[in-house]
Order: structure tokens, then C-alpha cells, then sequence
């Protein structure tokens, strides 16, 4: 199984789907219990919702792998993100419900664990560091934007409803405060959607790891509500409910190539 693949675009901006694959190896997929074998945690259909982005000249990479082989947006030390707070990990080993992805005595040690990170998460990671590495050669700015979605309920890692759009910024650190407030902005000037930022979503290992404002690299994670695009219980893809999403996160995008001096015809 191939790790992933990337589109390389021709503006200064760089979109990851590291929760969009939903492949499984035979080999595990034995271990685990019947549910497990459907990735039913997958950011469902983000590459779709995000396919306009080629347009405006993105590169996009993406995973097959599903986030229960690795999850690439965690740390390869394992250590949490959100420290008090629960969340799945580097390998997980429980489901956002809390129930075990695993048959009893089936989780993988820390040998596999390496090995799953050498085989997965080490090849997305110098991808997307050599991605980054090009475009900021060449336009001297650069936009990360991190392409996630989840429930808009999961009790376990959130109380209540989730807001549509949750923006993450490292509470600012990870992109310039410009930018932020140009997203901020265009959230604002919005009546459709409720929206956070920096809330129970603050962008996680990828956005915090690479966005590095001070060096011309800009990163934004946004974390979307997947009511807001698919049916949550059948996991169909909704391309009505999905074009006026499709069109705000579209805004949302443009705001960051004109943030790095990029204007779109």
C-alpha cells in the first residue's frame, strides 16, 4: 500500500488530509473488531469536499491509511496534544466512543508501534516537510492548512454539539496574527454557520510542528462539523449541504493566498 499521494499545485499553499485515508492491512484488519474494519472515526469525504482547491493552484496530499494504523497528526513520541483532556493517540486502541478497536491481546507493543511509524508516518511527514520546503523556496510564503472533520457530537472529546468550523491556530502561534484575523473576519461576516476558534480544537501535531510564522510558513487547522457536508450515520456524502460549505471554506482559502500575496483572477 502506497503512503500517500501528493498533488503538487503552483500557489503558495499546502493542503493536508492526514485523516482521510481509510485503508486497513489484511493483517490487522484481523486483529481488530469488526467496526474497526470500517474506519468509522475517517474524516469522511474530505478529499472530495476539498477537490475545488486544485483550481486554486493547491497541492494537496493525502494518506491511504487509515488513522488506525498511525495517526499522522500526532506526534511519533506518542506524548498528548492535549494534556488532561482525553484523545485517541498515536496508535489508537480505542474508537471516539471509548470502546476498544482491538480483539483482547491484540494491540499492537512498542516494536510494532515503530515500525508502523518508520512504514507510515515517516514518509507523509517528509512529504509534506519537502512540500513546504518548495513552495516557501519559491514564493517565500507559504500556507499549511490542515483539512479535518469529525461528528458534530462525540461526547468522549467534546461536550455538546460541535460548532460547524473550528479553526485551530496553536492559540495563535502557528500562523501570523494577520491572517488569523482575516479568517476571523470572513467567519464573522457569516450568518450560516456558528464557528470557534481556538476552542476545543487548537490544530494539532502538523499544525503546531510546521507552522512557523516567523519563517514565511503559516499553518491553520480547521476542524469541521461533518453535518455540515455527509449524513453522519450512513456516511454518505450530502453534495447539496456540501456546496455551501464548500463555498465559505473556499473563502477561507483565498484569504490565505491573498495573505501571502497571492490574488487569484
Amino acid at each position: 500500500m502506497t503512503p500517500y499521494t501528493l498533488h503538487r499545485g503552483t500557489a503558495p499553499l499546502l493542503i493536508s488530509l492526514p485523516h482521510n485515508g481509510s485503508a486497513i492491512p489484511d493483517d490487522l484488519a484481523a486483529r481488530m473488531k469488526r467496526p474497526a474494519r470500517r474506519s468509522v472515526d475517517t474524516d469522511w469525504h474530505v478529499a472530495e469536499l476539498y477537490d475545488f482547491a486544485r483550481s486554486l493552484g493547491a497541492s494537496v496530499i493525502k494518506p491511504f491509511a487509515s488513522r488506525y494504523v498511525v495517526d499522522l497528526n500526532r506526534p511519533a513520541d506518542g506524548h498528548a496534544l492535549y494534556p488532561g483532556q482525553t484523545e485517541t493517540g498515536l496508535v489508537p486502541t480505542m474508537f471516539f466512543d471509548g470502546s476498544p478497536i482491538y480483539r483482547p491481546g491484540a494491540e499492537p507493543d512498542a516494536v510494532e508501534i515503530a515500525d508502523r511509524v518508520k512504514r507510515w508516518w515517516r514518509p507523509y511527514h517528509d512529504a509534506l516537510a519537502a512540500e513546504l520546503a518548495r513552495l516557501r523556496k519559491e514564493f517565500g510564503r507559504v500556507v499549511l492548512w490542515e483539512g479535518h472533520s469529525i461528528r458534530s457530537e462525540v461526547p468522549l472529546l467534546f461536550e455538546g454539539r460541535l460548532p460547524d468550523f473550528n479553526l485551530g491556530t496553536a492559540d495563535g502561534a502557528s500562523c501570523s496574527p494577520a491572517l488569523q484575523q482575516r479568517l476571523v473576519t470572513l467567519l464573522e461576516g457569516q450568518q450560516d454557520y456558528s464557528f470557534a476558534v481556538n476552542g476545543r480544537f487548537k490544530g494539532g501535531y502538523i499544525t503546531r510542528q510546521y507552522g512557523r510564522p516567523d519563517k514565511g510558513i503559516h499553518a491553520v487547522q480547521l476542524e469541521l462539523a461533518q453535518v455540515n457536508y455527509m449524513n453522519e450515520q450512513s456516511f454518505e456524502y450530502l453534495p447539496g449541504k456540501a456546496a455551501p460549505t464548500q463555498l465559505l471554506i473556499a473563502g477561507l482559502l483565498q484569504a490565505c493566498l491573498a495573505e501571502t500575496g497571492v490574488h487569484l483572477p
